[in-house]
């Protein structure tokens, strides 16, 4: 019996020491994991998240920009930008250094290529206000752009004439506004009195019409929200834009 034992014993060391030893190595990620010692392999570890297998990665925006090519197209003076105004603007509402905005109405094209795309913002302020006379004078309003929203680069300067617009005269209006009393008042005179009450009824229309227009005054002009504009340059302006 004791020999049986020391037997079973002797192949139970034998098998033990004839198997490969195995190494627990822990992960990254803190699981355990059982390989042989001879295929430990040690794990690489980044910074940021490892790109998926087969998946190229995204160039950024700078990378893009970099690789666009852009050459410098310019606007000459006396160049028209067709405005849509976006302010309203008028004799009697508006004052002198006003803020106005506007948009390109139509794409500005030079040397075959898009400078101004419909849409850019263009923006500037009024130079002028001026209400009518009640006796002359007749209403204005004038406003000047002196600033773009070029594409890729920002606002830029630009010098521009003004754009002006004055009330329409009443001089007509007025003589009428004074005949009309005068021979009404006429009339009724010569029927009531014959020629002298005539004369007399004239006089008396005529200073009530004349009253009349002394105490208003003539037409306002003004720009509603829409209106198309021709903006002029007086100076070159210059566009960078990209070179497809």
């Amino acid at each position: 019996m004791k020999r049986l034992i020391i037997c079973t014993g002797s192949l139970a060391v034998l098998i033990a020491c004839s198997k490969t030893p195995q190494v627990v190595a822990t992960t990254a990620a803190g699981f355990a994991s059982s390989q042989p010692a001879g295929d430990i392999r040690p794990v690489a570890t980044t910074t940021g998240a490892p790109a998926a297998r087969g998946v190229e990665a995204t160039p950024n925006a700078s990378t893009v920009e970099a690789s666009i090519a852009y050459r410098d197209v310019t606007l000459p003076a006396g160049t028209v930008l067709p405005v849509d105004l976006e302010t309203t603007v008028g004799s009697d509402i508006s004052r002198v250094e006003q803020p106005v905005q506007g948009r390109i109405r139509r794409a500005v094209i030079a040397h075959g290529v898009q400078v101004l795309p419909v849409g850019t913002a263009i923006s500037g302020h009024v130079t002028a206000a001026r209400r009518p006379g009640r006796v002359k004078g007749r209403s204005y309003i004038a406003m000047r752009f002196t600033q773009l929203d070029t594409p890729g680069a920002g606002t830029s300067r630009i010098s521009t004439a003004a754009v002006s617009r004055t009330g329409r005269a009443t001089k007509e209006k007025d003589t009428l506004k004074i005949v009309a009393p005068a021979t009404a008042g006429a009339v009724i005179g010569r029927i009531a009195g014959g020629k002298s009450g005539a004369a007399k009824g004239a006089l008396i229309g005529g200073g009530a019409g004349t009253a009349y227009v002394l105490s208003t005054r003539g037409e306002e002009v003004r720009l509603a929200r829409g209106t198309n504009l021709a903006v002029r340059l007086t100076a070159p302006l210059t566009v960078r834009v990209p070179a497809w």
